[in-house]
């Protein structure tokens, strides 16, 4: 097998950057979590933050077509301040008060006591935020029920339910008694609805988690526009869709990473509360290799132009343009719903049909049968397209989300979404990506690659995904995961139909490419107007 030393360094970087972000960058929200930020806040933080993306993601875009020389130095220093933020996050303190497990197992009921509401527990709550009011649910043999526990401050940043750090609230208002259980019954316990969030405002683990988050997927944005950019100008313009195939290097190293730092941690510590310590040596040593290659690796993007914003702005003026940036608007969304609704909606599924207990097992293969579906299709997007076209295949991916959605809705146990993400994923999500990046590609024009790139994947990425995250959250919580995922699937399939038709009767004959127009450089159009002068 040949190797193509041109190709080479853009595979290297693609594939040792994200293999340093494969370390940090799947816990993310999870570690929120144990710091003791509720779901609501994870999910609030994921539907404003990308809203942030649709300014800084055009902007940083403009600087890397306007200032040339200066490209390798800004893509350096992205890729240092994004892995340096994504750490920083797992050094945080954690909320104030006690931070709980999700789950606890042989709890006596009658054992806690009752709380003091008058004195106790509302003095407390005015006077130290290191209390958390909680609603917990008991299972119980052959019962079930729900009441409010106050939780008193612990050592350790965990707590238990005992007589030193619980006590009931509003017992009565439950459909069980305290009475009702003997002294020797023991139930598992899982607690959630965090009521004391006032306090997040003041909280500089809030506002600390929202800042490094923001700052490390600003950097990661604008660290893949950079690598995409320079990835089409390497390949040149007959080359364009074997993007995919350079991609896919990236997919398989963000996979491995993720693998091997979830053993670690699992192997290092076995409490329910982990630190990332151990991890930090390798994105240490990830980070310190993709610098070495992103040093060697040549940015040559087009030659540079003085009118980008005149140019960008006449491309947005173009129907045909308009049309595919609102359906990247939609494959954001539904791309959105499954990223941060499937595992949630797969835990609801498994405790529904006893398979909790393998719940992590199946979401572990999930991650794994998921990215070897996007190496697969990154490898074959471009023969894809080259054979039914960017328009065909853009309503394929949205007939795949329609499918995927559609699927795991029906399917009886979980063991059934395997497969099913196995064959769906890397068509829906992987292959929508390529096409969308690779359209861009072509519709930009010269000297203006990153800046197109930026809009486009603004578009897909942050107003897309704060789109479907808000939607997703809202219709999840009202429906349910099963008819939620129904919507989401009909959508997919209007969306099909409707790009469909209007690629047919529209798009095939207008779209606009870069081999519809003769762009010329300042140079050559100034050697022009001086021949017709003479």
């Amino acid at each position: 097998m040949k190797v193509n030393n041109k190709l080479l360094p853009i595979k290297l970087h693609y594939f040792f950057f994200l293999a340093s972000l494969g370390c940090t960058f799947p816990f993310l929200h999870v570690y929120g979590k144990q710091l003791g930020l509720s779901p609501l806040v994870i999910g609030s933080i994921s539907a404003i933050v990308p809203l942030l993306y649709l300014i800084t993601k055009p902007i940083f875009g403009f600087i890397m077509d306007y200032s040339r020389a200066w490209r390798k130095t800004i893509c350096i220093i992205f890729i240092v301040m994004t892995n340096s933020c994504f750490v920083g996050i797992f050094f945080l303190p954690a909320m104030p008060g006690p931070v709980l497990t999700d789950h606890f197992e042989n709890v006596s009921y009658p054992f806690l006591s009752l709380c003091d509401i008058e004195h106790d527990h509302t003095s407390a709550i005015e006077s130290d935020n290191s209390v958390k009011d909680i609603t917990c649910y008991w299972l119980c043999k052959d019962t079930n029920f729900s009441t409010r526990l106050f939780f008193r401050n612990a050592t350790e940043r965990k707590t238990i339910i005992s007589l030193d750090t619980a006590c009931l609230i509003n017992v009565n208002d439950t459909s069980f008694h305290h009475e009702n259980i003997t002294a020797n019954y023991n139930c598992n316990v899982t607690c959630d609805n965090f009521e004391n969030n006032y306090c997040i405002w003041t909280s500089i683990t809030f506002w600390s988690y929202m800042l490094l988050l923001f700052l490390g997927e600003t950097g990661y944005f604008v660290v893949m526009i950079i690598n995409d950019a320079t990835c089409f100008a390497i390949l040149s313009e007959n080359k364009r869709l074997k993007y995919g195939e350079q991609r896919l290097w990236g997919t398989i190293a963000f996979g491995i990473t993720g693998c091997i730092v979830g053993y670690m941690v699992n192997l290092s510590q076995r409490e329910a509360y982990k630190t990332f310590t151990p991890v930090l040596y390798l994105i240490l040593v990830l980070t310190g290799i993709d610098l070495v290659c992103c040093k060697s690796l040549k940015m040559s993007f087009e030659s540079g132009s003085s009118t980008i914003i005149k140019d960008v702005f006449a491309l947005l003026k173009l129907k045909s343009v308009v049309i595919f940036l609102f359906f990247a608007v939609f494959t954001g969304i539904i791309n959105s719903f499954m990223h941060n609704f499937l595992f949630w909606y797969l835990e609801d599924f498994a405790d529904a049909t006893g398979y909790m207990s393998k719940i992590k097992l199946i979401e572990g293969l999930i991650v794994g049968v998921q990215n070897f579906g996007e190496t697969v299709s990154f490898f074959l997007s471009g023969k894809i397209v080259k054979k039914i076209g960017y328009g065909h295949t853009f309503t394929l991916c949205f007939i795949c989300y329609a499918l995927r959605l559609g699927l795991i809705s029906l399917v009886p146990t979980p063991w059934w979404i395997l497969p099913i993400e196995f064959f769906m994923h890397g068509l829906s999500f992987s292959l929508c990506l390529a096409t969308i990046v690779s359209y861009a590609s072509v519709i930009t024009p010269p000297g203006a690659s990153a800046t197109v790139q930026a809009i486009v994947q603004s578009m897909h990425d942050s107003f897309g995904v704060s789109i479907g995250a808000l939607l997703g959250g809202i219709f999840y919580k009202k429906y349910g995961g099963t008819t939620t995922l129904r919507i989401f699937s009909v959508f997919a399939a209007f969306d099909a139909l409707t790009y469909f038709i209007l690629y047919i009767i529209y798009l095939r004959n207008k779209t606009y490419t870069r081999s519809n127009v003769k762009w010329k450089k300042p140079d050559d159009a100034q050697e022009y107007c001086m021949g017709a002068e003479g």
